[in-house]
């Protein structure tokens, strides 16, 4: 049986080109393309401009590949919506929205569970099942919207996953969801995170895209790193950062570190007086994370004083240093926790 070809995953040239091959006039590419990425229809069925005729044939020779919701928390705190995406054959995702003074945030995943097995993060719990493609993601972004009935303004790759470790599905995403003909999101409001795959961070540099990177540190040295991050073990600190340096510089842009705080193991005045030491030179921005308390993790949060004292020292290093706030508490909003709690049902494979 010959596979269907991924529709929504195509961008306008290579719609164009399949809508050409069919026999079809050049305007159905727009009107197609528009109700792909602008409307983000879940069913040919919906493309209503389009003649009966057309729509089969749509429908018998291009997959739509959508996301199900299979399990919505919405926080009584602060109106942070977690989703639990079903993709069909067993496999789930997830995503978050987060609304901020100047609109909605989503943090969406980019793999089904995670290679990179950071031993504080609830992503790599189960092991990893494989990338998601371009539509995929797109189809987080736009299945929130339609729930919700809101615009998504902000985009962070943040969720379950390493971005660069399905580095082209997600170039081409990106492509897809910054096109004015599409979703039309700017690409100065897109975050990507990576815990430090360094080959993709050069590559990602001579793209210019003018994206937020945000590298995952969380240590201010090797010996420490290496106990919670084995991606570590293959680039160490010196080569991430060296790296870092390369793409503030060829890109102007200002590299956002995350840090996770977590209590007598990362967040003494030592680990903050030679973490500024170590990032001297780089354009940065430090973001300290209070680390999420993981069901199957032990690791605790700094305390309140801790985290005041830490930031305090790299402040007067000249550092410019915000501690995350803590969104959707009440549902545990991190990635990976509500994947992780329906694999203990037994729901996942």
């Amino acid at each position: 049986m010959e596979t269907k070809k991924d529709i929504r995953s195509m961008n306008f040239e290579e719609l164009a080109q399949e809508i050409n091959a069919l026999g079809l006039p050049k305007f159905r590419t727009s009107q197609i393309y528009s109700w792909l990425h602008e409307k983000g229809v879940r069913d040919f069925s919906e493309m209503t401009n389009l003649p009966a005729a057309l729509r089969s044939t749509l429908s018998e020779n291009y997959d739509l590949h959508n996301c199900t919701i299979d399990t919505k928390l919405c926080s009584t705190i602060d109106g942070t919506v977690k989703y639990l995406y079903e993709l069909g054959r067993g496999e789930y995702v997830e995503c978050v929205v987060m609304q901020y003074k100047y609109g909605y945030t989503i943090c969406i995943s980019t793999q089904l569970g995670c290679k990179m097995g950071c031993s504080f993060c609830a992503s790599a719990i189960g092991g990893f099942q494989r990338n998601l493609l371009p539509s995929e993601m797109l189809s987080e972004i736009l299945t929130a919207q339609r729930d919700l009935g809101i615009r998504i303004s902000h985009i962070v790759l943040m969720g379950t996953g390493e971005p660069l470790d399905n580095y082209d599905n997600v170039m081409r995403f990106l492509e897809l969801v910054t096109d004015e003909k599409g979703l039309n999101i700017s690409m100065r409001h897109i975050s990507l995170s990576t815990c430090g795959v360094v080959p993709r961070i050069y590559d990602l540099a001579e793209k210019r895209l003018g994206l937020t990177l945000s590298v995952s540190l969380h240590a201010p040295n090797d010996e420490i790193r290496s106990q919670t991050m084995p991606v570590n073990h293959k680039w160490h600190i010196d080569e991430l950062l060296e790296a870092c340096r390369y793409y503030a510089k060829v890109t102007s842009r200002r590299i956002s570190f995350e840090y996770a705080m977590i209590d007598g193991f990362n967040d003494s005045d030592d680990c903050a007086k030679e973490l500024a030491q170590r990032l001297s030179g780089i354009l940065c921005h430090i973001n300290l994370i209070p680390v999420n308390t993981v069901r199957e993790r032990h690791y605790k949060k700094s305390k309140d004083d801790r985290l005041k004292r830490f930031s305090a020292i790299l402040e007067q290093k000249g550092y410019t240093v915000t501690v995350r706030r803590t969104l959707g508490s009440d549902i545990n909003a991190s990635c990976g926790q509500l994947r992780a709690s329906k694999r203990k049902e037994g729901d996942l494979t």
